[in-house]
């Protein structure tokens, strides 16, 4: 599951981006990737680590929620 949410705004240089995504891991848990940052440059980001699927495609929705509350849109 892969969700990128972008925020173009016309007082910012570049258009900036946040992306959600949640992968299965090697040691059998389940790992939600939030990264952020302005297209084109290095961002930031964030790795938490949950035991079943459910409790991380929630934690996922959240945080996309949370962007998209903040004016990012996905695409």
């Amino acid at each position: 599951m892969l969700h990128v949410l972008l925020l173009r705004q016309a007082e910012l240089a570049a258009a900036r981006y946040y992306r959600v995504e949640v992968a299965y891991n090697l040691f059998g848990e389940y790992s939600v990737l939030r990264e952020w940052g302005a297209t084109g440059r290095p961002g930031q980001y964030r790795i938490c680590w949950f035991s079943n699927l459910r409790e991380a495609c929630k934690a996922a929705d959240r945080w996309r929620c949370a962007a998209s509350g903040r004016g990012y849109a996905e695409v």
